[in-house]
């Protein structure tokens, strides 16, 4: 069922949801990863990447919003639910139990770089059918690369960078 009616063409509304579903997939579970070593992380540098994670999962958790509620503005339903996540997620997953911090710096940059990889692929599908949401996913790709800078710059000095 269609309750919202997008000007998008049918075509274009395809290919723009899929663009936005498979972004929220990824950020809802980019905030889940970052929250999880948030609450294991162990190590000297205990507090400034805790206090990191936590920019981290803001930045997921609100464009996750917008980029839901795009998606309902074209009249794609938007589907955050747990089971859609751990199945479409593109994200590795992550151990339990307690996590150094060294290894959750190495978690946090793998894991934005593959968001950000898809993120800059759906930049360019959405180019041509949709530059309002190309313009949601430029603005976010922008913050999820600084993050992942901040994160490499973490290891610098340290032996573990692999800048």
């Amino acid at each position: 069922m269609t309750v919202v009616k997008s000007t998008l063409p049918d075509e274009a509304r395809k290919i723009v949801g899929d663009a936005l579903q498979g972004t929220l997939v990824d950020l809802l579970d980019l905030s889940l990863v970052a929250k999880q070593v948030h609450w294991n992380v162990v190590g000297s540098r205990f507090r400034s990447v805790h206090l990191q994670l936590d920019d981290v999962v803001s930045t997921a958790r609100t464009y996750a919003d917008t980029v839901a509620e795009r998606a309902s503005a074209l009249g794609v339903s938007p589907d955050g639910r747990a089971e859609t996540v751990a199945k479409t997620s593109g994200m590795d997953s992550v151990t339990d139990g307690w996590i150094n911090d060294k290894d959750v710096v190495d978690v946090m940059v793998a894991g934005l770089a593959a968001v950000i990889l898809r993120v800059r692929e759906r930049i360019q599908s959405t180019d041509a059918p949709d530059p309002v949401t190309q313009d949601i996913l430029i603005g976010l790709c922008a913050d999820l690369e600084k993050h992942h800078w901040m994160f490499q710059a973490e290891n610098v000095g340290t032996g573990q960078s692999k800048v």
